[in-house]
Order: C-alpha cells, then sequence, then structure tokens
C-alpha cells in the first residue's frame, strides 16, 4: 500500500523543517512553500493566490497549515494576507482537492493575554511563590489574543470549524506552544510555555493519524512544564499526547 500523502505548507521554517526530518519515511510529503525545499516535491506559490496554490492539494489526503506570519511587529496587512486570506485559501484549495483533513497550526497566542493577569502573570514572570494554585487553560478558556497574530489564529480555529462543519472536512487546531531555534527555554516566560520541537512534531504526528471520527477539536501543546497554565489532559485523553521534554530540566 502506497503511503498516505501529506501536504506541509511553510515547510522551509523552523517547525516545517523539524516535521519533515520526523515524518520522512512514514508518509509521501510535499510541501507548499514561496522558495524551493531541496529532496522534496514543492510547489511554489504564495498561500495568498487561491488559484496559484491549488494544484498542491491534487491527491492529497492531509494537509498540515503551517505558513504563516508570526512577528508581533507585522503590519496588518501582512498578518491580512498571509494568515486571514492565506488559511481561508489553504482550507478552500482542500475542500476542492477532497483532501480528508487539514491540520491547522494555531497558537497559544489565541489565549495569551490572560498573561496581563494573576496567577499568570507571575507563572511567566517567574515568581512561582505568588502563583498559588492555578487554573489550567482548557479549549474551553474564552480566547484574549495577544496581538493581530493572536486575533488571526482565532479567525484560523473559526474557519476551520466552518470547513468542518459546513462541508465534512477534518479540521484539528492545535495551539502551539514557544518552538525555538536553540529547542530550549531561552527566557523566564518559556518556562510557562515552551515546547520542544520534538514534542510539537510528535503532536502534530498524532493528528494527522488520528481516526477519521475526529472531526473538529482544539488541542494545546506545550512541554511538560512545572509551570505551565495550558491544558494537556484533553491532548493525552484524545490523541495519546504524552510530551516527552520539560523545560525545567535546562535550569541552569
Amino acid at each position: 500500500m502506497a503511503p498516505r500523502t501529506v501536504l506541509v505548507t511553510g515547510m522551509s521554517g523552523l517547525i516545517g523543517g523539524a516535521l519533515r526530518r520526523h515524518l520522512e519515511g512514514t508518509y509521501a510529503l510535499s510541501a507548499l512553500n514561496r522558495r524551493p525545499i531541496p529532496g522534496v516535491k514543492c510547489h511554489q506559490a504564495d498561500v495568498a493566490d487561491l488559484d496559484a496554490i491549488a494544484p498542491a492539494f491534487d491527491g492529497v489526503d492531509t494537509v498540515v497549515h503551517l505558513a504563516a506570519r508570526t512577528g508581533s511587529s507585522d503590519s496588518f496587512d501582512e498578518i491580512l494576507r498571509a494568515n486571514v486570506v492565506g488559511t481561508y485559501n489553504v482550507f478552500e484549495a482542500a475542500r476542492r482537492a477532497g483532501v480528508r483533513r487539514v491540520v491547522y497550526a494555531s497558537s497559544g497566542a489565541t489565549v495569551s493575554e490572560w498573561e496581563r493577569d494573576p496567577p499568570y502573570s507571575a507563572l511567566i514572570a517567574g515568581r512561582y511563590g505568588e502563583a498559588g494554585a492555578w487554573k489550567k487553560m482548557t479549549r474551553e478558556t474564552p480566547t484574549r489574543p495577544a496581538g493581530l497574530y493572536g486575533a488571526s489564529k482565532i479567525w484560523g480555529e473559526a474557519i476551520a470549524r466552518h470547513y468542518a462543519d459546513a462541508y465534512g472536512l477534518s479540521a484539528i487546531c492545535v495551539r502551539i506552544g514557544r518552538v525555538k531555534a536553540e529547542d530550549r527555554p531561552m527566557s523566564t516566560r518559556d518556562y510557562a510555555v515552551w515546547c520542544s520541537q520534538r514534542d510539537v512534531v510528535r503532536m502534530l504526528e498524532l493528528c494527522i493519524a488520528a481516526p477519521p471520527t475526529l472531526r473538529f477539536d482544539v488541542f494545546f501543546v506545550v512541554s511538560d512544564n512545572r509551570w505551565g497554565y495550558r491544558d494537556l489532559e484533553h491532548a493525552r485523553t484524545v490523541l495519546g499526547f504524552e510530551p516527552g521534554d520539560r523545560a525545567e530540566d535546562h535550569r541552569r
């Protein structure tokens, strides 16, 4: 039997590269990217152009949509083009091509402005003695986006829900924590929200392989952080996700 075909948008990014290394040999991988990726079948186009990206989706079973503008200083026009128009285009191209599932890279930025308030403000500042007992944020916690980027990721989750309901497309949203090129916490805040490269790609793999009956869901993914405030129990229960890394192991 031929391996399942998986299209990854934004494969040239940090998470995209890690995912490629993790999945090669298990799935037939292709990329939708603005620049070529040596050794991978790559369709070069901008996700903001629906007609241009459409051929990349032919014959694809699952899409992992990672392409996005992520900078907190990006202008509204940049966020609009890449994260709003681009995300709609990916879901629409997937629908037209008969893709079975889209795994959407959302972000903890959908809720991270709760960090303005205690006890989360104490956790991210490293004032752990002030935090007391804290309630983990779940997929049911009201969103509170950090900037235009966080707001655009809430839009992406909404469009994923729409495509699941209106067209029966399986849409899984993954609220990714702080993934670093150094693959370790680099700030005090990271000890609450860090996600190792190994943990994020394992989570994405579980979403790809989830049963067809999983029509829509939202999951947080961070590592097993002692001071974390984002729920992992839902991902553990539904997908069997078990983080393998801990921010605290990197304390000096």
